[in-house]
Parts: structure tokens; sequence; C-alpha cells
């Protein structure tokens, strides 16, 4: 099923978007400041901002203050836990935090297209049956880049849970969900809580959609921080937890998981080549 979305005017009127964004932070001092203004220069604002700081224990904290400092108590607010709980965990704490009809995450060292919230939130509520959508991204190797160009029309697919399964599509900076949806991140679980996430609400019945349009920037390497075999290896293995516990929870047939857990182990194989081309083109 395909949609025309049209990416020219803005769609929401005047005013703060009602979305809030969760960004979860562990050691993020070099990169928060570039996070958070990216929100700060989206067309459409969001209401509100959740840092949810995950027991850093370097600069982080200080340079929280001062970005709170800059934009105020009112939009910025932080929360700051104990101990390094994971991501997933820290992120359901910003999303019960939160107060607007619409949640967007995204990550401390990642930074979003500035009309991303505006073109988003239209397709959302333009289709009251979506609980779910994200959209394309792109890599920066070097940290630095300009914005990617719109076409006058952006596509907008119905995802498959079939689709979901094979791909893996949606980056967590990518996505947004309408707040009161009863499903939350698996706070057990460091890697792939959030596919977890997106599969179970598709595999629910639920409606989720793909804007194929590049909105997102991930500035980290590929596959992982570190791109070593060691963190791509713990990313696979959550990948097929993930497909365990669905196919032990009834949720896909005995024949549809063995046949993702094969293409899965396919990716890893991928994914290996992928990082260490990845290496060596940025130790150049």
């Amino acid at each position: 099923m395909q949609d025309a979305v049209e990416s020219g005017a803005g769609m929401l009127g005047e005013g703060d978007a009602p979305v809030t964004v969760v960004i979860p932070c562990y050691r993020a001092a070099a990169t928060l400041g570039r996070a958070v203004a990216s929100v700060a220069a989206q067309s459409w604002r969001p209401a509100e901002v959740i840092i949810v700081d995950d027991g850093s224990d370097d600069e982080t904290p200080k340079v929280l203050e001062e970005l709170q400092g800059h934009y105020g108590t009112k939009w910025l607010k932080i929360v700051r836990l104990s101990a390094n709980c994971g991501p997933g965990a820290a992120r359901n704490v910003g999303w019960g935090m939160s107060t607007q009809p619409y949640v967007a995450f995204l990550d401390a060292d990642d930074t979003w297209h500035p009309r991303k919230i505006e073109i988003q939130l239209g397709v959302m509520e333009a289709d009251p049956q979506l609980v779910l959508s994200g959209h394309g991204w792109r890599w920066l190797r070097t940290g630095i880049g300009t914005h990617d160009a719109l076409p006058d029309t952006i596509q907008v697919s119905i995802l498959s849970p079939w689709r979901l399964l094979l791909s893996n599509s949606l980056s967590t900076p990518t996505v947004m969900v309408r707040r009161t949806i009863p499903f939350r991140f698996d706070p057990r679980k460091r890697y792939s809580a959030e596919y977890l996430l997106w599969l179970e609400i598709v595999l629910s019945g639920l409606r989720a959609a793909f804007i194929n349009a590049k909105l997102a920037y991930l500035h980290k390497p590929p596959f992982g921080a570190s791109g070593l075999s060691g963190n791509l290896w713990a990313m696979e293995v959550g990948e097929l937890d993930t497909y365990y516990r669905l196919w032990r929870q009834g949720k896909i047939a005995t024949a549809t998981f063995l046949a993702v857990v094969c293409f899965s182990i396919g990716k890893f194989g991928r994914r290996m080549f992928q990082s260490a081309l990845w290496k060596m083109q940025t130790a150049k």
C-alpha cells in the first residue's frame, strides 16, 4: 500500500508540535549538544525534550546542566539514573514521563533533518490508525554533512510483519509512536530491545508505516560503536533472541522462525564484511 504525502508546506499550523523527544545517554558529553540542537532547529519544534542520563560518570552531567541553562527547564527536562541500566530501560523512563500525544526517539550521538518532525507528525496525524512510523537515515562517516534534499512527494508504505522480520528497517532515531500504546522496551535486553518492540507492535496487528525519506543522520559507525566482532556478535545474539522469544510466545510460526534465523545468520556475515570495510575506509 502506497500513499503520497506532500512535503512542501507546513502541516500543523503555529505553535509547538505535540511531541516528546526522548534521548537516552551514557558518557555522551561530546555529542549531546549536537543532538539537542538538531531538535531545537526543527521546523515544527517538539513541545518537550526528556534526556535520561543512564548513570554517566564523565563530563555528561556538566554538559546537561549547560544545555538546560541554555534551553530552559520547561523545554529540556533531565532525569539521572544512578546506574547504567541500558538504553531500553532509559527510554522507558523518558516515555513514562512524557506529556505529549506522540513520542519520538533520538540517540545522543545522532541528529535529525530540520523537517523530520513536520513530515513525520504530518503522516501520523493524517492516518489516525497509525501507532508507529519510521523513516530512512544516512550514516555520516565524518560526523559532518549536508541535509538531504527532499522530493516534492514522499512515499509512505505500510510495514508488514514479514517485511520487518526480514529487514529490521527501523533505526531507533527514526521512530515516532503514539504515547498511549500498551508496549514498552524490554529493559532486560541491551541489544535488540528496540527491534523486539517494533516487531511486537506490528505482530499485534497495529498499523505501522515507513516514510521513504532520509530524515535522520547516524554519526556512530555502523553495526556498533566500535565495529568490533564482539559487538557485532552481541547484536546478532540479541536479534536471534528476539526471534526465539516471539516463537516461544506463539507470535511467529516455526517455519517463519527457522527462516528468519537462517536469514539473520547470513546478515551477520554481511555485517562483519561491512564493518571491516568501514574500519579500513575511516583509517585512511
